[in-house]
């Protein structure tokens, strides 16, 4: 038996390596908070989530006051019911992002002890399916940046092996974002994909106006045209529109992902690990898609999407995005525009113990433990 007999709890505040702005906000900062996990073997789970800029202390609150201290005693191998009754036990503030991200750091602890006491990488403990993924890179296609600053990051990404790029839009006038993107068209060729990310700015009628003008620039996807809680709207738009409809960084369960996928209103799935809540329900995600015949593109935090991706069979792409380079020995392992998965037991991020004792944020940490 996996007894849990002891619980850490940190969080820190990472800044991005770049400027990272889009057509609804700027990402100035990404706050942490990591879960680790030790059993009676005294084996260790590393598991942690994210927010953008804001909400960290209230994931550290629920860890606190709420979820962790239902751990200790738990068998860690339980992961479903874990889940499952954690979730419950929260059922006054769910479905929200702050139970969802909250949920998904114990999740992954919880999955990334099970591997390591297996002496199992995550992704051949999940299936197997593949031992490497075709990249394409966000960090040189931000709103800020010029036409010239886009079409140099995305020739550079090209000559790199990279398979495509993203490109945020948004502009106020329609021109500019076609514009900008025909640049980038006409630099790379058609043998490069280019993906555009609109971040919930859109109304339908002008997401329907903006369908029109990717797809005469030969967009792989049109990502978050508009708000994500309408899935009505996005069940239009996908009617109209002739490029592939993605939507799911900001959707926090199962049952939302169910309702776009009955409704028809997404071509692509980007179920967040962190979001959704964790390893548990992504896989649930992911295989649900798979039954729709919808591929699953993850959104951000590659560092572990990149083992879940190759665990199941439907998932063509890995969102370039480094996240975790000041607090890990090594970033995840890139060769020719390809990611591969760690064949490291457990989540196969190589945390770099004394990079996170010194960003850790001392108020904001408590640990639990077995009398």
């Amino acid at each position: 038996m996996a007894r849990i007999v002891r619980a850490e709890v940190f969080m820190v505040d990472l800044k991005p390596k770049v400027k990272r702005t889009d057509a609804i906000q700027s990402f100035d900062s990404q706050q942490t908070p990591i879960v680790r996990l030790t059993d009676a073997d005294g084996i260790r789970g590393t598991g942690y989530t994210y927010t953008i800029g804001q909400g960290g202390e209230a994931i550290m609150s629920l860890l606190q006051q709420t979820l962790v201290p239902a751990l200790i005693g738990a068998d860690a191998d339980n992961i479903e019911r874990i889940w499952r009754n954690l979730l419950f036990s929260t059922h006054a503030t769910s479905v929200g992002a702050i139970t969802s991200l909250s949920l998904a750091a114990i999740d992954i602890a919880l999955w990334d002890l099970k591997c390591r006491r297996a002496d199992l990488p995550l992704y051949q403990a999940l299936g197997g399916a593949k031992d490497r993924i075709p990249l394409y890179t966000t960090e040189g296609g931000w709103l800020h940046l010029t036409t010239d600053e886009l079409v140099s990051d995305a020739v550079a990404a090209k000559a790199q092996g990279f398979s495509g790029s993203k490109v945020k839009i948004g502009k106020s006038r329609l021109a500019e974002d076609r514009d900008r993107l025909m640049a980038v068209r006409d630099s790379v060729g058609d043998d490069y994909e280019i993906m555009v990310d609109a971040n919930q700015g859109f109304r339908l009628s002008e997401a329907i106006r903006r369908s029109k003008m990717l797809a005469c620039v030969n967009i792989a996807w049109f990502e978050e045209p508009m708000p994500a809680d309408d899935v009505s709207a996005h069940a239009q738009l996908a009617q109209h529109s002739h490029v592939p409809i993605a939507v799911g960084e900001s959707l926090y369960s199962i049952s939302q992902f169910k309702d776009y996928l009955h409704a028809g209103a997404a071509s692509i799935v980007q179920v967040d690990v962190a979001r959704i809540g964790g390893i548990t329900p992504w896989m649930k995600v992911a295989h649900m898609a798979e039954a729709y015949n919808v591929s699953v593109c993850p959104h951000f935090l590659m560092e572990l999407h990149v083992s879940l991706v190759c665990a199941v069979n439907n998932t063509p792409w890995l969102e370039y995005i480094p996240q975790l380079d000041d607090i890990t020995t090594k970033g995840i392992r890139v060769e020719n525009g390809y990611a591969m998965p760690s064949d490291s037991s457990g989540l196969g991020i190589s945390w770099d113990d004394d990079k996170l004792a010194r960003l850790t944020l001392p108020d904001l940490s408590f640990s639990i433990s077995a009398d």
